[in-house]
């Protein structure tokens, strides 16, 4: 008896359960059906406004490869849209960073002249401090979701800074090293390998002096590798902005390191090229045998234009690449930021992230993860047969995380200082 009133409470308590289980799993169905039917209202309304619109797309534009991706994006959108993209070329981000600033201060909150940006780093947490970016759009948009921000964290963060929806992931990059292999046969894979073989072949390495971000990037590189045996507590500085204190402790070692270096570089290292493109040439003309580019795809696509000889070959240093992830903005002021949003969808796509991967066109690694693709977007982002001179598929085994963008000025003053045209 008292096992049947037992059974029959459970029962009811059973039922119960159930029944409160069925109505929190339809409440909870409910809501996302809600949430995701604003989405796409919101997303309809963002259409509507942003068709047959012009968007001038303000961009690095010292490399043909990416000047030609962006105007096979421009076409895509013309179609889709019925948007004119206008590529604004840069010969540096912080340009379109002081046309922007100089909007705000004369009150032009509605009528900017840069609608989109390509941006990361320094540029985007000068933009984020002054308040010059459209927040909380980049995670909205469609095609944000084949991202994985959920297991893939890295594209709601440049250069340790939260991006607060304010960028749109576009591309992944890394420092890579190229090498005529006529010159020289056993390229260094490490640092330490750099300075041993810099003072082996004299005069055949060199690197684009500060503020150019190529040159700065091999800065980077070099401290990242100078503290990996450092101090936690140390190692952490570089993730932090920086003080007076910290200056001193992080950097003294690399310019220790460029002390040792600079004597064995290209004219002794008294004099330095300003930009990569110029470093690039030197390769050609032979006066260097060793180089490296933030842009990999760089290399066999100057090598099939003759602008470097067809012995280059490309390589990841060993010890680590440093990498980050490139992303593009919309200026607070933007004119037609309903536009700027399409655009970066589309970029966003798998469609445009598969032909900016393939080494023919661009080389950039996609930031997508492929196992948000379905079978059918898979299949564009198969590999084709590299070139000799491109580099080899999965060769970096270990990326260096860029340090805080309050570094690059640090380095930059420190470097004009020691060794800028005065000294």
């Amino acid at each position: 008896m008292h096992v049947s009133r037992f059974g029959k409470i459970l029962t009811r308590y059973g039922i119960c359960c159930v029944a409160f289980f069925i109505s929190l799993t339809i409440s909870i169905n409910s809501n996302a059906s809600a949430a995701n039917t604003d989405l796409n209202l919101r997303w309809q309304g963002i259409e509507q406004l942003g068709k047959n619109q012009d968007v001038y797309f303000h961009a690095w534009g010292g490399d043909p490869q990416i000047n030609a991706y962006i105007q096979w994006a421009a076409q895509q959108v013309k179609a889709l849209y019925d948007i004119n993209l206008h590529h604004v070329k840069l010969s540096d981000t912080s340009e379109a960073v002081s046309r922007v600033l100089a909007e705000k201060s004369a009150n032009n909150d509605t009528q900017g002249s840069v609608d989109l940006v390509w941006i990361n780093g320094a540029n985007f947490a000068t933009m984020s401090e002054h308040s010059l970016l459209l927040k909380q759009w980049a995670n909205y948009l469609p095609n944000f979701k084949y991202t994985d921000p959920t297991n893939n964290p890295a594209v709601n963060f440049d250069f340790g800074i939260p991006t607060q929806g304010m960028e749109a992931p576009w591309g992944q990059a890394s420092l890579t090293f190229y090498y005529d292999s006529l010159a020289t046969d056993n390229p260094p894979t490490t640092l330490d390998e750099l300075v041993i073989w810099s003072a082996k072949n004299t005069g055949r390495f060199s690197y684009p002096k500060p503020p150019d971000f190529l040159g700065l990037s091999f800065l980077k590189y070099a401290l990242v590798i100078l503290h990996q045996d450092s101090a936690i507590e140390i190692q952490s500085l570089l993730n932090q902005p920086v003080t007076d204190q910290s200056k001193v402790v992080v950097l003294s070692p690399l310019w220790d390191f460029l002390d040792k270096l600079h004597p064995t570089l290209w004219r002794n290292g008294k004099h330095f090229m300003t930009s990569g493109a110029q470093l690039r040439r030197l390769v050609d003309d032979t006066e260097l045998s060793l180089a490296f580019t933030f842009s990999a795809p760089e290399v066999p696509a100057a090598v099939k234009r003759y602008d470097l000889p067809a012995s280059i070959r490309s390589y990841a240093m060993s010890d680590g690449s440093l990498s980050n992830t490139h992303f593009v903005a919309i200026p607070y002021n933007a004119a037609h930021p309903n536009s700027a949003q399409l655009v970066a969808n589309f970029l966003l796509s798998p469609q445009a992230q598969a032909e900016k991967q393939k080494s023919d066109i661009w080389g950039d690694r996609t930031v997508l993860i492929h196992s948000t693709l379905d079978n059918k977007q898979s299949a564009w982002f198969k590999a084709q047969k590299p070139h000799s001179s491109a580099l080899p598929f999965d060769s970096i085994q270990r990326t260096l995380s860029e340090p805080h963008p309050d570094w690059v000025n640090a380095i930059s003053q420190g470097w004009n200082l020691r060794y800028g045209v005065s000294k």
